[in-house]
């Protein structure tokens, strides 16, 4: 690989980091050890093509293009956390993930705040998740940050908002998140 093309995976992979709170190969590597999966079932669930979850994973590329497979991807961590955590069998777990692979994203804000996790607290990184997703899915991260300038003056709460949620790393989301709530 030469330098300009380890640069331009330097570049993705810091991207990947500002959109996804990690590099997506080391989060797909977790998922597929957590889960017992091998990179072509995890391409199956997600609906993405092997080659193509090579590319995201290596960094060749930054960006999951579809919404609905950002949605799949924040729903294997939720189920990965629950395998981890004794609350989801290996069998519940392979049935799972059948389900996810069949769902096609739909709203990203479908009442989430009002969804619980099997121990029946609400699922706060959840629904970070899915504003970070809905923001990423309309802009980069830099495109973002300049909305957010443009915004401050004015509305400084907004541009706060923009620069936490759309380009900054999901554990400050969280932390913004229950900060807000009341």
């Amino acid at each position: 690989m030469d330098t300009a093309q380890q640069e331009a995976t330097a570049r993705a992979r810091e991207l990947q980091r500002s959109w996804y709170g990690e590099p997506l190969g080391a989060l797909f590597r977790r998922l597929i050890d957590d889960l017992g999966l091998n990179q072509a079932r995890l391409a199956a669930v997600l609906g993405l093509s092997a080659p193509m979850l090579s590319q995201l994973m290596s960094g060749q590329r930054a960006k999951i293009g579809n919404p609905a497979v950002v949605q799949r991807v924040q729903a294997l961590q939720d189920l990965a956390g629950q395998v981890a955590d004794g609350s989801v069998s290996a069998a519940e777990a392979t049935d799972r993930m059948e389900e996810i692979k069949k769902t096609a994203g739909g709203s990203v804000l479908n009442n989430t705040a009002q969804q619980t996790s099997s121990t029946g607290a609400t699922t706060v990184r959840r629904v970070v998740r899915e504003i970070q997703s809905l923001l990423r899915s309309v802009s980069d991260a830099g495109d973002i940050i300049d909305a957010a300038n443009a915004l401050a003056p004015a509305h400084p709460e907004l541009a706060e908002f923009l620069r936490v949620y759309g380009a900054g790393r999901t554990a400050d989301a969280v932390a913004h998140y229950e900060a807000h709530q009341s």
